[in-house]
């Protein structure tokens, strides 16, 4: 149950960048396009926007607690993981929204271009997730999508550099795209609030960007087990000596997978797993 658990979470993760993603990002478009914003459209988009960002913070829980020497996230921990994912992805919708305003089809040469990038970007890490290659360049592609929107992290170890050229990349490219927009609008191209509201997703950005360092800084579970730890959690992928899975009553068949993803995704935190494995022990010899 844990390893289909898991398996819903990363299909419904993919889901989300595949199919809901640009629907909301079509929806956003056709309502600044009309000028017109029913009640439950506000409501539907609000709600699209928290479902998009909700599936990160699922994703992101579903893998933690299938480990047994990591904590789980606190309910502030939580809350601020979900509010860093949500306030650098709504600038970046907004951003591929209103450029379509002017060119509808510039979107469809511009996420080629970007979904190439971020694709070669995850072939150069290494990507070990599925069995065979076909599948693996599938599973690339279906990262390149996500990053397209979204931070994904798909390598072990420290990722303050490579988060540091993917936001940067993201930031400029949609700063880009909303100059694009004000420098060629016209007047009556998109109605008077959408300036606002840009000049309002820069800020927005850089307040995802802080709650983020505030999370990895202060309110990251890895804080309570080790002081100064400052590495980041990989999403997928990975064959290395890492912590163990939590124990099952039936422990085959093993899901490679799941095993791959839970090892390369969060890096050994001794003093909890210690507890971890005393805490097993003990319930062992209960039993």
């Amino acid at each position: 149950m844990a390893f289909l658990s898991h398996d819903i979470s990363m299909l419904r993760l993919f889901e989300t960048f595949l199919e809901n993603t640009p629907q909301l990002t079509l929806l956003l478009y056709v309502i600044v396009r009309t000028n017109k914003l029913e009640f439950f459209q506000g409501l539907g988009l609000c709600t699209a926007f928290l479902c998009v960002t909700w599936s990160l913070l699922d994703y992101h829980q579903s893998l933690r607690s299938f480990l047994q020497d990591k904590y789980e996230l606190s309910l502030a921990s939580s809350i601020i993981y979900f509010l860093w994912n949500l306030f650098l992805i709504c600038p970046r919708i907004l951003a591929v929204a209103v450029f379509a305003l002017l060119w509808p089809y510039g979107v469809a040469v511009h996420f080629p271009l970007v979904w190439l990038a971020m694709f070669l970007w995850v072939s150069l890490q290494g990507t070990d997730f599925m069995e065979s290659p076909g599948p693996e360049q599938l599973y690339r592609a279906m990262v390149a999508v996500i990053l397209y929107f979204s931070w994904f992290n798909v390598a072990q170890g420290r990722t303050l550099y490579r988060s540091i050229i993917y936001h940067g990349f993201i930031l400029v490219d949609s700063t880009l795209l909303s100059l694009a927009w004000l420098w060629c609008r016209s007047p009556s191209d998109g109605p008077s609030y959408l300036v606002p509201l840009l000049s309002a997703a820069l800020p927005c950005y850089l307040l995802g960007l802080v709650l983020r360092v505030t999370y990895y800084e202060w309110l990251h579970p890895n804080v309570r087990a080790q002081q100064g730890g400052s590495y980041d959690e990989v999403d997928a992928n990975g064959r290395t000596d890492g912590p163990e899975l939590r124990s099952f009553s039936v422990p085959d068949p093993v899901n490679r997978r799941m095993q791959c993803l839970a090892q390369a995704q969060f890096p050994i935190s001794r003093p909890a797993g210690q507890r971890s494995l005393n805490g097993a022990a003990a319930v062992e010899s209960a039993v």
